[in-house]
C-alpha cells in the first residue's frame, strides 16, 4: 500500500489513525506491517508507540504547533485598555502627537511611545477591529462647553424657569442672532488652472443683522437691524410683541 501524505488528513482523522495503529500493535501486528497496511512510514508508527507508552491515550492527540495565541500577542492585557482608554479619553493633540484624529499610524506611534513596542500598520488594524474600534467621522465640540454646567442648568435652573412662566403666564422665547454683509465669500469656483475667478460686487461695504426667537410651541419673533446689538436695541426687541409694533421696528432700522 502506498504511504498517503497525513498532512491531508483532519486532525480528528489522524487521531483515528493512530488509535487504529496502537491497537494494531496491541493485538500483536508487528510495526513494520502496521505501516504497511495503514499507508504510513515505519518511523510514523514508532513514534506513535513512544507517545503512547509515555502519556497514554492523550500521547495520540497531536498538539497544536507554535506558540500559544497569547504568547504571541505583543500587547499584554493591560496594555491594551491602556490605550483603549486613551483613544477613548482624548485626541491625538491633547497627548502631543502630530495628528488631529486617531489612524492607525496615529495609534501606532502612541503604542511605541508609551510601550516602546513597534507594530505593523497592518498589525495596529488588527488590534483596532479586535478592540471594536472603527473609523468613524468625529463630532465636533467647543473647548468652551461645559457639560456638567449646562447639565446643572437644564436639571435645576431651568425647571424654576418653566414653573415661574407658568405662575405668570409667560413665554420662555430661545433668541439667537446672527447677521449678513455683502462682502462675505463663501464657496468655491471652477475655473482655468491659475487663472483666479473674479465675482464683482459692490465697493461699498453694507450689513444687515437680525435677532429672532423661538418658543417650544413654536411662535417666533424676528427685528432686523443695523449697527450692533446693544441693550438699548434688545429692550426694544422684547417690547415687540405684536406684528405692528414688529413692522414699525423693521421700518425705523431700514
Amino acid at each position: 500500500m502506498e504511504n498517503q501524505d497525513l498532512r491531508t488528513l483532519t486532525e480528528a482523522e489522524r487521531t483515528v489513525l493512530r488509535k487504529r495503529g496502537i491497537r494494531m500493535i496491541k493485538q500483536g501486528i508487528k510495526k513494520g506491517e502496521v505501516a504497511q497496511l495503514l499507508g504510513v512510514n515505519k518511523n510514523t508508527v514508532s513514534n506513535w508507540w513512544k507517545s503512547y507508552t509515555a502519556r497514554g491515550t492523550a500521547g495520540l492527540t497531536e498538539k497544536k504547533r507554535g506558540a500559544p495565541s497569547e504568547a504571541k500577542k505583543l500587547l499584554s492585557a493591560s496594555q491594551e485598555k491602556t490605550i483603549q482608554k486613551m483613544l477613548i479619553d482624548t485626541m491625538p493633540d491633547q497627548l502631543k502627537l502630530d495628528y488631529a484624529l486617531w489612524t492607525r499610524k496615529a495609534v501606532q506611534e502612541l503604542v511605541k511611545r508609551e510601550f516602546n513596542i513597534s507594530l505593523a500598520i497592518n498589525t495596529m488594524g488588527d488590534y483596532l477591529r479586535k478592540w471594536g474600534f472603527t473609523p468613524q467621522k468625529p463630532a465636533k465640540r467647543a473647548y468652551e462647553q461645559r457639560p456638567a454646567e449646562v447639565k446643572q442648568w437644564l436639571d435645576n435652573t431651568y425647571p424654576a424657569i418653566k414653573k415661574q412662566a407658568q405662575r405668570e403666564d409667560a413665554e420662555i422665547h430661545w433668541a439667537d442672532e446672527t447677521g449678513v454683509r455683502n462682502s462675505c465669500q463663501h464657496g468655491r469656483s471652477y475655473a482655468p488652472k491659475g487663472q483666479t475667478p473674479v465675482r464683482k460686487s459692490m465697493a461699498k461695504r453694507l450689513s444687515v443683522n437680525m435677532i429672532s426667537t423661538v418658543t417650544n410651541q413654536g411662535k417666533v419673533q424676528f427685528m432686523i437691524y443695523s449697527d450692533t446689538m446693544n441693550s438699548e436695541r434688545f429692550i426694544e426687541f422684547l417690547a415687540t410683541t405684536d406684528q405692528n409694533q414688529l413692522q414699525e421696528t423693521l421700518c425705523d432700522c431700514r
